[in-house]
């Protein structure tokens, strides 16, 4: 099976630390994860690299990405659908923007389960980090009952089609499918799998933001990612990368998913 090369996607592994590590850890785990790619003489060109820190962690992370000149991305783990207002607790993509953060994760599983969010919710969320130039990381996903009882695409397709109610413009996404039942498991999808659901939601972009979007919009695999299996997944066309969890705390283990060009021969 040929290698996924797609001139309009360059490929983005991004690790999610979730609720891990403090403003202290950050800065280190950072200057950690620059040296190594840059001792490995990583292309970042190549293959992009995104961290997305607890928001406490996010200032330190901007001033030393930003001290140190290094070629990362990074982003938050959720936002705010308003601008701003008496809403204890919340974060504005206004703020994150002040931050330069590039990219948000919107819909992760674990805020649609843990803090019951909704499509309607999600989609206020998409069209809030479009509004202040964050790109959205939109989630979706099937459990495991849905999985038996809809099938493997039906439910992350029409989460997609509900996130993307409000986006009327060619705006820059990206998309990943983490299936529930993968996450945190050890038992990850098979490429087979995560290409069905991939191919299946390249398909929504194309019908509701049309083929040029659709194109060069990234579609990521998430969960149970490792460094034995990314290279599988990596070669599956439409597969341009991945959103990394438990894994990505694993410097090492990390760099060897972000590296995943020497598992198949490039």
């Amino acid at each position: 099976m040929a290698v996924n090369i797609n001139p309009r996607r360059t490929p983005l592994i991004a690790g999610n630390w979730k609720m891990n590590l403090d403003h202290l850890q950050a800065i280190a785990f950072v200057q950690k994860l620059a040296w190594n790619l840059k001792d490995a003489n990583h292309d970042f060109a190549a293959v992009e690299v995104a961290v997305f820190p607890p928001f406490t962690d996010l200032r330190s992370v901007q001033t030393l990405v930003s001290a140190d000149k290094l070629p990362l991305a990074f982003g938050a783990q959720d936002m705010s659908a308003r601008d701003s207002g008496a809403y204890t607790g919340e974060i504005s993509g206004a703020f994150l923007a002040q931050l330069e953060c590039q990219y948000v994760i919107i819909g992760h599983s674990e805020r649609r389960t843990l803090h019951n969010e909704s499509d309607e919710q999600v989609a206020a969320k998409v069209t809030a980090a479009v509004k202040h130039n964050l790109v959205p990381l939109i989630c979706v996903g099937e459990s495991a009952e849905d999985l038996a009882t809809h099938g493997p695409s039906a439910v992350p397709v029409a989460q997609l089609r509900a996130a993307l109610a409000g986006v009327t413009n060619a705006a820059d996404i990206v998309v990943a499918y983490e299936p529930v039942w993968a996450i945190g498991s050890g038992q990850a999808a098979t490429p087979d799998q995560a290409e069905q659901v991939a191919a299946a939601l390249r398909g929504v972009l194309t019908e509701t933001l049309g083929q040029d979007v659709a194109d060069k919009t990234r579609i990521l695999y998430g969960g149970s990612v490792k460094s034995g299996n990314i290279a599988a997944f990596m070669r599956e066309p439409n597969v341009d990368g991945a959103l990394v969890g438990g894994a990505s705390l694993d410097i090492v283990e990390f760099s060897g998913i972000i590296r995943y060009h020497k598992h198949v021969g490039l």
